[in-house]
């Protein structure tokens, strides 16, 4: 049809409506949309509507008034509204709210060239090529709409055509699709994650269905957007998401069963979106995925992954980053999921005997290999106040921090301490399992002082201690005897000064405690043996026996009974202090700072 023809039929169409509103000419077809009915005129209808002048077509009725049924047209009842506004030739907004809606709507109506020129199908088409996907917000914005459409709007590509021009737009404006960036190394990778970039247009995608946004980022990696470029992108869409999980309180769900589904088919999406590249994503986020995936009982799978994933980041996490609660729907008594933690731990040694640790030189390795170490140490003081955490759990997580890790046992000395504070009903065989946890070759000066009068502790770990210490005293004063030999004849003459002085004559007085110690020692051993005659109970002289270098190998079994206990470990206690003269304060576990017992995160 040529252009002045064009002209001619639309100008018609115009003055035909003008007409029928001018005259009322009465409706002769009803349409009912749902709940919804219109009142309307065969003639603008069926003149652009293949689908109306269809059903119309196939009505038998001889009635006035013809009643047309569209039960499931796309975009419903204000989709048929706009419809027939553009029948009539009654002018109305075209955007992208609405965009959509109307070539859908369009679609479903048979709304083509065949039934009239420059119909509602090319004027929707003309916008979205011309309007509507130029920009990438209003590309988001009608693919979001498109998503209450299907599948009509997949049936007119619709939604591929939004996503590829979304795809193609992020590329353009992201650093993270530059040709540069395909050759970054691990390295470089790190350096961005210390300092993510949120692309403005992150927080558009947030509006999108999963599926939607899952496609929306396979098609921006298949134009080369690199993958720990979405870090930021999923932190964002994840925090929205999963907003108001109860994940962090005791007792039974609160949530419906379908919404559950929903925001775990959310949560197992965006964790097999995660960036493969280390130190992309934090571990607070790791862990706050994990926390949800625990409560939302996702696949096993998924949870394992972020458990990994923490893993081989550990030596950057924080003790919240591992007060992973325990959630009562999973038979759990304990305050916090023990057992997911040591899965963790064992995924980062792993990773750490395998080597998977790149460019990194062995300097590194130690100091985050202490690092893990402290943190293991401060959990395990944190879950050894829970009464529920058994000898086995707490005993197996212990065993898995590696020696190298702990430059002094001060750490591990304070978790058994409390761990046996909070189980006071323990028998002395498993007393002796949990201080066994602990060397006290490592242990410091002020956490032996503690130790000596902790009346907590099995009696063979406190003569150890007190033996280590008085080896340790023994190789001071050998050293600094040595190191304070006179001088050469030209110095003899020069005088000591006061502090050094003083200094000597504390070496003295050390010299005699420690030949006091001696005596101590030698009267524990006789009172041993003297409790092993009353009881009848296994052999403590054995014990001490085995211990390396011990000067207690021979006592008399004539000598008198010692005093009580506790006078014992009072006069332990004085020597001790005098062993102390440094004025260095001693280790005083029971007036450390006890956290909350009700830790709060928060997943937005």
């Amino acid at each position: 049809m040529s252009a002045k023809k064009k002209d001619l039929f639309s100008s018609a169409m115009k003055r035909t409506s003008e007409w029928i509103s001018s005259q009322e000419v009465s409706s002769d077809v009803t349409v009912h949309i749902g709940e919804a009915s219109f009142s309307l005129h065969k003639f603008p209808l069926l003149s652009k509507c293949g689908f109306i002048k269809k059903l119309v077509s196939e009505s038998k009725t001889d009635a006035d008034s013809t009643i047309v049924k569209i039960p499931d047209i796309p975009g419903g009842s204000e989709a048929f509204e706009l419809a027939a506004k553009f029948c009539y030739g009654i002018n109305f907004d075209m955007g992208t709210e609405n965009i959509a809606m109307l070539r859908c709507a369009a679609e479903y109506l048979e709304m083509t060239e065949e039934h009239s020129v420059e119909n509602l199908v090319v004027r929707t088409e003309a916008y979205l090529n011309e309007v509507a996907l130029k920009s990438l917000s209003s590309s988001i914005t009608v693919l979001h709409k498109s998503e209450e459409l299907l599948p009509t709007a997949e049936r007119v590509k619709l939604v591929s055509r939004c996503i590829d021009a979304i795809a193609y737009m992020t590329c353009q404006e992201s650093q993270f699709c530059s040709p540069s960036s395909s050759n970054n190394s691990n390295n470089e990778v790190v350096v961005q994650s210390k300092q993510p970039v949120v692309d403005w247009w992150a927080e558009d995608l947030t509006v999108l269905r999963i599926d939607s946004f899952q496609r929306v980022l396979i098609a921006m990696m298949a134009r080369g957007f690199k993958q720990y470029g979405l870090g930021p992108v999923l932190m964002l869409y994840a925090q929205k998401s999963l907003r108001g999980l109860e994940i962090f309180g005791k007792g039974m769900k609160k949530i419906e069963p379908k919404q559950e589904h929903e925001k775990r088919v959310v949560l197992e999406t965006i964790v097999s979106l995660l960036p493969r590249e280390k130190n992309a994503m934090s571990v607070s986020f790791l862990s706050m995925l994990l926390r949800a995936a625990i409560f939302l009982e996702t696949t096993v799978a998924c949870r394992l992954d972020l458990e990994k994933r923490m893993g081989l980041q550990l030596g950057q996490a924080v003790l919240d980053d591992l007060l992973i609660p325990s959630y009562s729907f999973t038979g759990d008594h304990s305050l916090f999921d023990t057992d997911t933690v040591q899965r963790i731990l064992m995924n980062y040694l792993e990773f750490e005997v395998e080597g998977v640790r790149l460019n990194n030189s062995s300097f590194d390795l130690a100091g985050d290999m202490e690092r893990v170490g402290k943190l293991m140490e401060n959990y395990m003081a944190e879950i050894a106040s829970d009464r529920n955490v058994t000898l086995q759990k707490f005993i197996g997580l212990a065993e898995l921090i590696p020696e190298q890790s702990r430059v002094t046992e001060d750490g591990m000395y304070r978790a058994v301490d409390i761990y046996l504070k909070a189980h006071p009903n323990m028998s002395d065989v498993e007393r002796k399992k949990v201080c066994s946890l602990m060397d006290c070759q490592k242990l410091s000066r002020e956490a032996c002082a503690h130790a000596a009068q902790n009346d907590r502790l099995p009696v063979q770990t406190i003569v150890q201690v007190l033996y280590y210490e008085q080896q340790r005293l023994r190789g001071e004063v050998t050293n600094d005897s040595e190191s304070s030999a006179p001088q050469p004849p030209q110095q003899a003459t020069a005088v000591l000064p006061p502090k050094l002085s003083s200094y000597n004559d504390e070496l003295s007085k050390l010299k005699r405690e420690n030949q006091d110690l001696k005596l101590e020692l030698l009267k524990m051993k006789m009172k041993l043996k003297e409790f092993e005659k009353e009881s009848d109970k296994k052999s403590v002289s054995t014990t001490m026996s085995s211990i390396p270098g011990s000067p207690m190998s021979t006592a008399s079994m004539d000598k008198p009974p010692l005093p009580p206990k506790k006078s014992f470990i009072n006069s332990v206690s004085k020597k001790l202090g005098k062993l102390n003269p440094f004025g260095i304060p001693a280790y005083n576990a029971r007036g450390r700072t006890k956290p909350p017992k009700d830790r709060r995160h928060s997943i937005s």
